[in-house]
C-alpha cells in the first residue's frame, strides 16, 4: 500500500486511524467458521482469533468504539470485547475486513506482528503464571502494545525499514531520523494512536513510561545492574518506596515483555537486550542467569508457533555464536534477477532496439525503458527529460515511487551533480563510501525519494546532446552486480532507441 507521507501528528492519526489491516485467508476462514458454530465458546473463538493479531486489534477497536461515548471502561481483553460486540456484530465486522492470501500481507507488517506475538509469548511465560488472575490483561496488552506500528507498516513499510537500518544498525539519533522520516517522534505517534483506539490501559501505561516517566526506568536499571547481591538490591528498593511501588505494578509486564522481544531482534547479548534482562530479573526477583534461560526457552516456543518463511525470529540466533548479529537486509546485496526476469528484460531491450522505431511518442518509449529497468532488478526508477532550454529536468516516468513525485521538476544549475551529468553522458554510482559527498550535491527532494546508501544515476544523449537522466536503485541497499551490468546495457539500448525514434520522427 502506498500513501503520501503525512507531515504532522494530526495527519498521521487521521491516516492510520482509517486503516483496515488485511487478514490472512486461513485465519479469516477459521474464525468465520467458528463464529457460525454455536458449540464454540467465546474463549475458543478468542483462541482462534489470536492467530491473526490484526483481527484481534480490529475486534478490540470496534468494541471500544461502541462504548467510546459512554462511561464504560475500554475493554482490556478479547473475550470482553467479543461479549460486548456479540457474535452477530463480530461477524459483520469480519465481513468488512480485507481477506487476502498470506503472501499478500506486506512482509514488514508480518514482521512487526511476529515481534508482537513473540512479546505475548514472553509475557505469558515470564509473568502470566505468577499472576494467574491477570493473565488475560498481560497477554492481550503485550500483544497489542506495538499495534500502532502495524498500521504504519501497512501504509509506509519503507519508512519503518529505513528507521531500523539507520537507528538500530547504524546508530543514528532516533530523534533526528524520526523527525526526517515521520515529522514526529515515533513513540508519541504510537501513544496518540493507542489513545484514539482506546487500547488496554496497560498499553497506555507502557507508552507513558517511555515518554514521561523514563526516570523510573533509569533508577530501577541502576539498582537492577547490582544483580550479584540480591539483598543489596532489596535494601535499595526499600529505601525508595515510590520506586518500589512503581516497579511492582502488573502493568509493567507489557513493557518488559515487549522490551525483551524487540531487543532480541538484533541479538541476545547487545547492551539493549541486557538492560531489559536486568529489568525483568529485578521485577521477578530472579537471578539473571535463570531469567535468561527462561527468555530463551520462551523465544524457542514462540518460534515453534509463530515462525514464518521469509521472516526473522530471534530464536534462530540462539544456535549462533554469541557475538554474531543479524544483518539488516538493506545491508546485504540485492539478489540477482531471476531467469524469468532476465528473459523479460531481454525482450524489453529488444523492443527498444527495433528499427524502424515502433514507438508512437516519447511517453511510449520511456514506458518501455522504465519497464526494462524494472525487469533487470531496479526497485525504484525515475526517468527525467530535459526541457528545450536544458535548464530544467521534468519527471517522465516512475517505477516503485509515490505518484506524487510525477510533478517534480529540478533546476539543473542548482545541483553540481546534475550539472555534471547533463553536460555530457556519464554514470555515477553512490555507495556508503561516497554517499555523503554526492548526496549533499543532489536536490533534497530527489535524494529523499531514493533513501539509502546506494544509487545509480546515468545521463543519456541523443544527437550529441544530453536529453535524459535515469535514476534507479534496489531499495537503497547494495546492488546486485548482475543488475548493475544490466542497468548499463539498458542505458545503451535507451540511447539507441532515442536515436531511432528521432530519425523516424524527422
Amino acid at each position: 500500500m502506498s500513501s503520501p507521507t503525512p507531515q504532522s501528528l494530526e495527519a498521521w492519526i487521521k491516516l492510520l486511524d482509517s486503516v483496515r489491516l488485511p487478514i490472512p485467508r486461513p485465519h479469516y476462514e477459521k474464525v468465520r467458521t467458528a463464529l457460525g458454530d454455536s458449540r464454540r465458546s467465546l474463549r475458543e473463538i478468542a483462541d482462534f482469533m489470536q492467530e491473526s493479531p490484526a483481527l484481534v486489534l480490529s475486534v478490540m477497536r470496534e468494541a471500544n468504539q461502541q462504548s467510546s461515548n459512554s462511561l464504560v471502561e475500554p475493554t482490556e481483553t478479547l473475550e470482553v470485547a467479543l461479549n460486548r460486540l456479540g457474535l452477530k456484530r463480530t461477524e459483520d465486522l469480519l465481513a468488512k475486513l480485507p481477506c487476502v492470501d498470506a503472501k499478500e500481507v506486506p512482509p514488514v507488517l508480518r514482521q512487526m506482528q511476529l515481534i508482537s506475538q513473540h512479546a505475548a509469548q514472553q509475557a505469558n511465560g515470564l509473568f502470566a503464571g505468577r499472576m494467574a488472575r491477570l493473565w488475560q490483561e498481560i497477554h492481550w496488552g503485550s500483544l497489542l502494545f506495538m499495534s500502532p506500528t502495524w498500521a504504519l507498516a501497512f501504509t509506509h513499510p519503507e519508512l519503518l525499514e529505513e528507521w531500523e537500518l539507520r537507528v538500530v544498525n547504524k546508530g543514528e539519533s532516533a530523534a533526528k531520523v524520526e523527525r526526517q522520516l515521520f515529522g514526529v517522534p515515533l513513540l508519541l505517534l504510537c501513544r496518540e494512536l493507542a489513545e484514539r483506539w482506546r487500547l488496554p490501559g496497560w498499553v497506555l501505561h507502557a507508552y507513558r513510561t517511555l515518554l514521561e516517566d523514563r526516570r523510573w526506568l533509569v533508577q530501577v536499571l541502576h539498582i537492577a545492574r547490582d544483580n550479584e547481591d540480591r539483598l543489596r538490591q532489596q535494601l535499595a528498593l526499600d529505601d525508595e518506596p515510590p520506586l518500589r511501588r512503581w516497579l511492582g505494578q502488573p502493568a509493567n509486564t507489557v513493557l518488559l515483555a515487549n522490551g525483551l522481544a524487540i531487543a532480541s531482534q538484533q541479538g541476545w547479548t547487545t547492551a539493549h537486550m541486557v538492560r531489559w534482562q536486568y529489568l525483568a530479573s529485578l521485577y521477578l526477583q530472579a537471578p539473571l542467569e535463570s531469567l535468561q534461560q527462561q527468555v530463551h526457552q520462551h523465544a524457542a516456543q514462540s518460534a515453534r508457533h509463530h515462525a514464518q518463511p521469509g521472516l526473522w525470529h530471534p530464536a534462530l540466533a540462539l544456535i549462533w555464536p554469541w557475538d554474531e548479529r543479524r544483518v539488516h537486509r538493506a545491508m546485504l546485496p540485492a539478489p540477482p534477477p531471476t531467469p524469468e526476469a532476465l528473459v523479460l528484460w531481454r525482450k524489453r531491450c529488444a523492443e527498444l532496439l527495433l528499427e524502424p522505431s515502433r514507438f508512437n511518442n516519447a511517453m511510449h518509449l520511456t514506458t518501455e525503458a522504465r519497464d526494462a529497468l524494472v525487469a533487470c532488478g531496479m526497485q525504484r526508477v525515475m526517468l527525467l527529460m530535459a526541457d528545450k532550454t536544458q535548464t530544467q529536468l521534468r519527471v517522465q516516468q516512475l517505477g516503485g515511487l509515490p505518484g506524487t513525485a510525477a510533478s517534480l521538476t529540478f533546476t539543473i544549475a542548482n545541483s553540481t551533480v546534475l550539472t555534471r551529468l547533463m553536460s555530457a553522458p556519464a554514470q555515477i554510482r553512490l555507495n556508503p563510501g561516497n554517499n555523503a559527498q554526492f548526496s549533499a550535491l543532489l536536490p533534497p527532494s530527489l535524494r529523499g525519494l531514493f533513501r539509502g546508501d546506494n544509487l545509480l544515476l546515468r545521463s543519456l544523449s541523443n544527437n550529441g546532446r544530453v536529453v535524459m537522466l535515469v535514476v534507479a536503485d534496489q531499495g537503497g541497499g547494495p546492488f546486485s552486480e548482475v543488475s548493475v551490468q544490466a542497468f548499463a546495457k539498458t542505458g545503451q539500448c535507451i540511447e539507441r532507441a532515442l536515436a531511432s525514434f528521432t530519425n523516424r520522427s524527422g
